[in-house]
């Protein structure tokens, strides 16, 4: 992610309908985690550290970013441990975690096979993964290039990628399902017409605080109740939530 964007971001993270919904989704998915024994966990590119204070409800929480500014910015939010670190070369031990999360952070890696692949190096058999990617690369749009992205999946690509190595999809679907066709449709129409010249700005600035926001949130974090039980065919965004295999 570009630096200049780190403020935007920082600034928008508790309050903007794709974040709070995605919160309220991931809710949903970790359900079975809740009341459990503590989890150890790994939150892999916690951007400006929202992320951070939301999983430790569920256990004791470090955060790795490769990102100065990215430590820079969470530490004004919370207090939990944050490493520097590459997502193919975790400085953990093998097989150390219960749970390693990464959200939207796997499409930015040259070797997205070498990525999880360390993922399943650092969690322990039987622990977990939560994984979300960026869906259709006919999506592809300034928010892409925004956040250094180098490619958007389909379920089989992910499903495909993360059985190599070693975890097997307990839930896998698209979602941001009911917003995909008004997405799709401005994403597809911008690149038709041609993609504004000048400044890039991030399609979070699209969307302000008030009435639209919240119902958009509300909207958005519906799909918990839906992802508990279906895989959605279509979705701007993938989730997953894969088992490691002895």
């Amino acid at each position: 992610m570009d630096r200049e964007f780190y403020a935007e971001y920082s600034q928008i993270e508790d309050t903007h309908w794709w974040f709070r919904g995605r919160r309220e989704i991931f809710t949903r998915i970790l359900a079975p985690f809740a009341n459990g024994p503590r989890l150890r966990i790994l939150d892999i590119g916690f951007g400006t550290g929202a992320m951070l204070t939301f999983l430790s409800r569920y256990g004791s929480v470090v955060g790795m970013d490769m990102s100065v500014d990215a430590v820079r910015f969470a530490r004004e939010r919370c207090d939990r441990p944050m490493l520097l670190g590459d997502i193919t070369q975790v400085p953990l031990a093998t097989a150390s975690l219960d749970l390693v999360t990464a959200f939207d952070i796997v499409e930015h890696v040259d070797d997205d096979a070498a990525a999880l692949a360390e993922l399943a190096r650092v969690c322990r058999p039987g622990g977990h993964v939560l994984l979300t990617v960026p869906a259709f690369q006919f999506l592809w749009g300034n928010q892409d290039v925004i956040s250094h992205h180098k490619r958007r999946y389909t379920l089989a690509d992910l499903e495909g990628r993360v059985r190599t190595a070693g975890f097997v999809p307990r839930r896998l679907s698209y979602f941001n399902a009911l917003l995909f066709p008004v997405v799709a449709a401005v994403r597809v129409a911008r690149r038709l017409r041609g993609e504004p010249k000048g400044e890039i700005k991030s399609d979070f600035t699209m969307t302000k605080p008030g009435f639209v926001n919240d119902t958009l949130t509300r909207v958005f974090a519906a799909e918990g109740r839906l992802l508990t039980r279906w895989r959605l065919p279509v979705g701007v965004s993938i989730v997953c939530l894969a088992e490691r295999q002895a």
